[in-house]
């Protein structure tokens, strides 16, 4: 591409990323945490953020941070980005498009010479999907603070590798992966950028919507363990069967999220029947639960009800259950001072500023316990993500960064404001403590704040 299209480009480079060497698996667009896929779409970021105008560098927990600088040195930082891992055949807009739109709006500042009160960093975090290892956002969590890293690191994918014996074989070393973890101080806000994920921008004909909250999440892992026995030779009223309890387990589980409020809801996308042979009664069937909803008390009232309705099904057909816990994210409220900003700037743009939830997860949920944070969403063909399918328009991307650009120039205004409020009352105190070392002084100045109200 000869000429810098800002939104388009982004557009084209997450179409790159989904092919060839960026993907585990011919064909389709594969790319999990910690894999040689991972560190190429890596390697190719790495060089767009340097042709940006950003220094860059990975951090401990395998985050790529590309940062431009502000006017003045040790400013503290927006965040911008996403994820750039993928669930197994997967689309390729669900992550990368946020950090490529981040990469884009920088290069626009760059290239008009343009400097900020503030830095601008652009991250891509590596597990947001949690597709490898049986918990999600671990990169996130790394950064803002929040990772356990006993629990984290020794959790086994599919193959038995540890998450600790993974970041060994990526070139990192597992026992520093909380030197990630950022200060408070060191960053003023989160802005993601990601598709809708969901139908309700596009039946409404709108290309941007502004988020108001990230739904509360569990996932757990539900194990009906029986008897295994010969297909053909054990008789049906004389068996210990799984298989079916387990069917039963997921209907209760429908049965529940249908009946409830706060937009619950509950999927099974994984089951295991083990030994898993045609000709065998399996002796334990294993599978996943994901619960969600607009707050954790609805989430929490559901997932005490399904567990109690597991066990009672097991008890009744003489099987053990167990139901175990493997991650718990609250609901997670945007920033209401970043919300009107970003509102604001979709206006700008003569479009109406859709408010809406997100019932899908995302690494600003984890992010706000670090600092105040802000989603924009993107319309998605269909409402659909996770599929090969998944599809956005060069339009709409362009339209997408112009109004993170206005939303950067809002908050870089209202972060000046606060500065020189901030500056000018920290001389007022002191010239009430010592008038004489004050005027002592004249050129002296105070350090920012460091954060929007």
């Amino acid at each position: 591409m000869s000429e810098f299209e800002i939104g388009t480009q982004a557009k084209r480079r997450c179409d790159l990323l989904g092919t060839g060497p960026f993907s585990e698996v011919e064909g389709q667009l594969t790319r999990r945490f910690l894999t040689p896929a991972h560190a190429r779409a890596l390697d190719q970021l790495a060089v767009w953020m340097a042709e940006a105008g950003m220094s860059v560098r990975r951090d401990a927990a395998a985050n790529l941070i590309g940062r431009y600088e502000a006017a003045t040195s040790d400013a503290p930082a927006l965040l911008i980005g996403s994820h750039i891992d993928s669930v197994r055949n997967g689309g390729r807009y669900d992550g990368p498009l946020g950090i490529l739109l981040g990469i884009d709006l920088v290069e626009a500042l760059h290239r008009a010479g343009r400097r900020l009160p503030f830095a601008v960093e652009v991250v891509a975090f590596g597990d947001e999907e949690g597709s490898r290892f049986p918990a999600s956002m671990s990169c996130s969590r790394a950064l803002a603070g929040t990772l356990d890293p006993e629990a984290v690191l020794a959790l086994r994918d599919a193959d038995g590798v540890t998450l600790a014996e993974a970041f060994t074989a990526f070139g990192l070393d597992p026992a520093r992966i909380t030197e990630a973890a950022r200060k408070r101080s060191e960053v003023i806000a989160f802005l993601e950028a990601h598709i809708e994920q969901g139908p309700v921008l596009e039946a409404e004909d709108l290309a941007l919507g502004v988020v108001t909250a990230i739904a509360a999440q569990k996932r757990l892992i539900v194990k009906i363990t029986g008897t295994a026995g010969h297909a053909g030779t054990t008789p049906m009223n004389l068996r210990k069967d799984p298989g079916p309890a387990a069917a039963e387990c997921m209907l209760a589980l429908e049965r529940i999220c249908q009946a409830g409020t706060d937009n619950l809801v509950g999927t099974v996308g994984r089951m295991t029947a083990l030994p898993g042979a045609f000709n065998v009664i399996p002796g334990a069937v294993e599978f996943s639960m994901d619960i969600r909803a607009e707050n954790s008390a609805t989430r929490d009232a559901a997932v005490e009800a399904v567990t109690a309705e597991i066990h009672a099904i097991a008890a009744r057909r003489g099987l053990a259950a167990s139901v175990t816990l493997m991650q718990a994210l609250s609901e997670s409220p945007c920033d209401p001072g970043l919300t009107t900003l970003l509102e604001a700037a979709v206006g700008d743009l003569g479009l109406p500023a859709r408010r809406l939830p997100s019932g899908a997860g995302h690494d600003a949920m984890v992010m706000a316990d670090l600092c105040p944070t802000a989603m924009l969403f993107i319309r998605c063909e269909g409402g659909i993500s996770h599929n090969p399918a998944e599809s956005v328009t060069e339009a709409d991307c362009a339209l997408a960064v112009r109004a993170m650009l206005g939303f950067v120039d809002k908050l870089a205004d209202q972060f000046s404001r606060q500065t020189s409020l901030s500056s000018r009352s920290e001389r007022d105190s002191a010239e009430r403590r010592d008038p004489g070392a004050t005027r002592a002084a004249p050129g002296s100045r105070s350090a920012p704040s460091g954060r929007p109200g």
